[in-house]
């Protein structure tokens, strides 16, 4: 499984069906291979269903008590609060800070003049994401710190990854391979997130002047007890945004722009839909509904190499029925979108990039059968932010380059981290788009 968990699952699937039981060491193990049965799960059971032990230890590290690792009444009352800075609303007026951290990201692309240029698709998602990550967080642009922030998150994700593995976490000052990096990592996120905090409240502005992630944050009570969150909390909240929008937002553009550079003629039905609608401007929140080709594209992306390929797992409270099994209480539940997303099952030719089975019209998808954001009471509470981030970065690559492999272009293998990431990096050619004008003064 540490080898090659994707692989495995899959075989699992294709050897035992929707619903196995096995044995590893004193754990009862029961993976869920159906749209059906991790509905059941996740929304029927909800209820009687924990995180994962060893996976909340390991998140628990870099995210503290967030709402990604805490349970009960701590997380139904993070979760309460958090709500309200991130419905669809709050997010769109995030919308211009991301189209600025994107224009100025594609602008540094190739100096001027010049028709094309060989890109690090990882290196220019993770730079696009980061700012937009800053300017949402804080309203600050990309610092100096943000590249080192960057690979700080990458080195977190691999080691969270390996550490899921082990039965428990050595202490991190022992001098054993991958501890100096962990450590420096750490360090170098908490630094840039304490920083920003502790700059804020010595403004003496907490709440109001702020319309940043941060501020409302800060301006948050409980409707409920009219309890706003604690430091520690704000801190915790800040690390698990900024990571986890960042990495997970610049992992599945960095599959989307491969699979366009793939599939020319996708990419050129998208280009113009884009240019079409929104012509050399900026797109806002309200072109998102009239792009619905540029939306299935970013959607199959997500199907084919979800960003979170695998859920955190579930321990059972109680017995509960699955698929009319028997499951005790304390047994342990996993679920692998990656497998769903693949099953010919829930999707006709699964292994093939076809966006069109998310137009209008298209045969429907077994609900649960298609969950890059999960499913139940914790589905991410940054769905809308990351869709729209996605799809106004992506028209704008549109607006201004076409994406071409290079010759020899080594196959996109897939690896699992704490996220689906290439195993090698993904090299693009960029060519400017003849005339190309996208963004410069036009109004959004």
């Amino acid at each position: 499984m540490k080898t090659d968990y994707l692989g495995f699952c899959t075989r699992l699937r294709r050897d035992h069906g929707d619903i196995s039981h096995m044995k590893l060491l004193s754990e009862n193990v029961w993976d869920l291979m159906s749209p059906d049965l991790v509905r059941e799960a996740l929304v029927t059971h909800a209820d009687h269903l924990l995180r994962w032990e060893r996976g909340i230890e390991v998140f628990s590290e870099v995210f503290g008590q967030s709402v990604l690792v805490t349970e009960g009444a701590t997380w139904q009352r993070q979760r309460r609060m958090l709500m309200t800075a991130f419905t669809p609303q709050r997010v769109n007026g995030y919308a211009q800070l991301m189209t600025t951290a994107a224009k100025e990201a594609f602008d540094a692309v190739s100096p001027k003049g010049q028709e094309r240029a060989l890109v690090n698709m990882d290196t220019l998602w993770s730079g696009a994401a980061m700012d937009v990550i800053l300017r949402t967080l804080f309203s600050q642009t990309a610092e100096p710190e943000s590249l080192a922030a960057a690979k700080a998150t990458q080195v977190l994700s691999t080691t969270g990854y390996r550490e899921m593995f082990h039965l428990f976490t050595l202490p991190d000052w022992l001098p054993l391979p991958g501890k100096a990096a962990k450590r420096q990592a750490l360090h170098t996120l908490r630094s840039l997130i304490r920083g920003h905090i502790d700059a804020r409240r010595s403004s003496h502005v907490e709440g109001g002047d702020h319309a940043d992630l941060l501020g409302r944050l800060l301006a948050l009570r409980d409707e409920e007890t009219g309890e706003i969150l604690s430091p520690q909390e704000v801190f915790d909240q800040c690390m698990v945004s900024f990571q986890a929008g960042h990495e997970t937002s610049a992992t599945a553009l960095l599959w989307w722009s491969r699979l366009m550079a793939e599939h020319p003629e996708a990419a050129k039905r998208a280009r113009e839909e884009v240019a079409s609608v929104v012509g050399a401007g900026t797109p806002g929140p309200e072109h998102l509904p009239q792009l619905p080709w540029l939306t299935a594209t970013l959607k199959e992306a997500m199907r084919l190499y979800p960003p979170v390929a695998a859920i955190m797992a579930r321990r059972t409270t109680a017995p509960i029925e699955l698929g009319g099994w028997h499951t005790p209480k304390g047994a342990m539940l996993r679920i692998a979108p990656y497998v769903l997303h693949r099953d010919e099952r829930n999707f006709a030719n699964a292994e093939a990039f076809l966006p069109e089975r998310f137009l209008e019209g298209a045969s429907p998808i077994p609900r649960g059968a298609f969950m890059p954001f999960g499913a139940g009471p914790r589905v991410c509470l940054g769905q809308h932010f990351a869709m729209l981030e996605m799809t106004l970065l992506s028209a704008m690559l549109l607006q201004r380059f076409e994406l071409h492999l290079p010759d020899n272009a080594p196959r996109a293998e897939p690896e699992m981290h704490v996220t689906l990431r290439p195993k090698q990096s993904i090299q693009l050619w960029l060519h400017r788009v003849p005339n190309a004008r996208a963004g410069q003064g036009a109004a959004p």
